[in-house]
């Protein structure tokens, strides 16, 4: 069974209050994505399509790619508007004799990956045919309204954060986005992530895999800071 990974880097990263994307920041010696890229290239994947923002193909191989010997990057691919948008340019770049294979959809700037969370994920997904990696919360969560009174509290047993990687077969979450697109765009806007596509537009339940809590996506400056000491 053949694995392909979609690595997202075109976000523009608004929270971490810097005119560079999140992703290009250097931690150490290299960008924070190079940091993904290694742990997909020294894994069992069998192939690894980056999408970018529209015009940074070539600087993202220049500058990004010839840090590392990256023989599993097959494809640059432009990214769209929202991250939905740039998951399905990724998905559209996969060649359709790949279609039954898994797809592992992972936010660049979630550099803290380590191999046995894609190895669990790979396990999780044989299994039961989809897996998002995810973590039980640990802090009890409120709901709240507008005026930020709370109005619910819900069981923290029945809570995950979830994370990437999402696995999917190629197949069936390409059939929940083209669904998905069907839908007028404030619709659309209101996904969030890729298996909120599948539950919501797809045809098969969603299962969550245990990752784990430094799968941190580097979002805020205090993530940076947090990288930086840890890695």
């Amino acid at each position: 069974m053949k694995h392909i990974a979609i690595v997202l880097s075109a976000g523009k990263g608004k929270r971490m209050g810097s005119a560079i994307p999140k992703q290009y920041l250097t931690v150490g010696e290299k960008p924070i994505i190079n940091y993904t890229l290694d742990t997909f290239e020294q894994s069992f994947m069998d192939e690894i399509i980056v999408v970018v923002a529209p015009g940074d193909e070539d600087t993202f191989a220049r500058q990004i790619l010839t840090l590392g010997n990256y023989q599993k990057v097959t494809r640059i691919v432009a990214g769209g508007k929202e991250r939905y948008d740039s998951v399905y340019a990724g998905l559209c770049a996969i060649a359709k004799e790949d279609q039954d294979a898994y797809v592992y959809i992972h936010d660049g700037a979630r550099a803290c990956i380590r191999p046995n969370v894609l190895e669990a994920g790979r396990d999780a997904a044989l299994q039961y045919g989809n897996a998002v990696a995810g973590m039980p919360v640990k802090d009890t969560i409120k709901i709240v309204d507008e005026t930020q009174t709370v109005v619910d509290t819900p069981d923290r047993k029945t809570l995950w954060l979830i994370q990437t990687p999402q696995i999917f077969k190629v197949s069936s979450i390409r059939l929940a986005y083209e669904a998905m697109y069907q839908q007028d765009e404030e619709q659309r806007k209101k996904v969030t992530d890729d298996a909120m596509v599948m539950e919501t537009f797809g045809q098969e339940a969603v299962h969550i895999f245990e990752a784990s809590y430094e799968n941190i996506k580097i979002t805020t400056p205090d993530d940076l800071e947090w990288m930086k000491r840890t890695m």
